[in-house]
């Protein structure tokens, strides 16, 4: 079973499982999961070749969907769902070949449809440090400033790096293996999921356009859709407040 962070204690309210995006990891939605805990319990998780879940050979959406299937049955049976990128197609596979498991579905900035970006250089740029040569995290930091500019990017990247081991927390051979599922969409994919379900996207985003409000409205016809103003694509980092009021509001709605 995959490894999950629990926040908060069970009640009556069915609990909020949190799946996280590729090269993430439940510890980056730590504060969010405190604050949202208030409302009832919050469980993160490590999706599977992540943190401290279990290595697999696949990164399949069908796996990822029963992964965090055998989740909720194991906390009552049934939850709310909210999935980040990688997380949120996971949840999207969820919710339509098992409709019955979820009360609500939260999809943050991601379609259900396959995009063209590989993240295939990230992986090169992380194999790329020589792990030997660090003893702190700004060792690494400073070698990945070599092939990744952005800042925010690489302290994104170093959150899943064990300095002590010497060790990058993801299955980065599968991770490479599979990208192009990853990015990609299920082919053949059917059901619908007609809970209520809120596409929440980053408004300098450009991962959710109106192009693809048919595709996704044919998957799931409650459908709601919000922008985050200001934010990008990690929406939730970006703008952790305003994200959090989002949820909230939907979820207690």
């Amino acid at each position: 079973m995959l490894a999950t962070t629990l926040t908060g204690p069970a009640t009556d309210t069915p609990p909020l499982l949190i799946a996280h995006g590729l090269f993430g990891s439940a510890r980056n939605w730590n504060v969010i999961a405190k604050r949202l805990s208030d409302r009832g319990q919050v469980i993160s998780v490590d999706m599977r070749n992540h943190g401290r879940s279990p290595r697999s050979p696949s990164q399949g959406y069908a796996d990822m969907a029963a992964d965090l299937a055998e989740v909720i049955a194991a906390h009552g049976g049934r939850a709310d769902i909210l999935g980040h990128s990688m997380g949120g197609k996971a949840a999207m596979v969820l919710a339509l070949g098992h409709p019955g498991l979820l009360r609500r579905l939260i999809v943050a900035d991601i379609a259900p449809v396959a995009y063209g970006h590989s993240q295939s250089h990230l992986i090169e740029a992380m194999r790329s440090v020589d792990l030997s040569r660090i003893t702190t995290r700004r060792d690494a930091d400073t070698q990945l400033a070599g092939t990744i500019a952005e800042t925010g990017v690489r302290a994104f990247l170093l959150q899943s790096l064990d300095v002590k081991e010497k060790r990058w927390r993801l299955n980065l051979d599968v991770l490479e293996a599979d990208m192009d599922q990853i990015t990609g969409w299920p082919e053949g994919i059917s059901g619908r999921f007609a809970g209520p379900t809120l596409m929440l996207s980053g408004a300098v985003s450009d991962y959710v356009l109106p192009a693809h409000r048919a595709i996704i409205r044919s998957h799931f016809p409650a459908a709601l859709f919000a922008k985050i103003p200001g934010a990008g694509h990690w929406l939730h980092a970006d703008r952790p407040r305003a994200f959090e009021a989002a949820v909230r509001v939907f979820l207690d709605a």
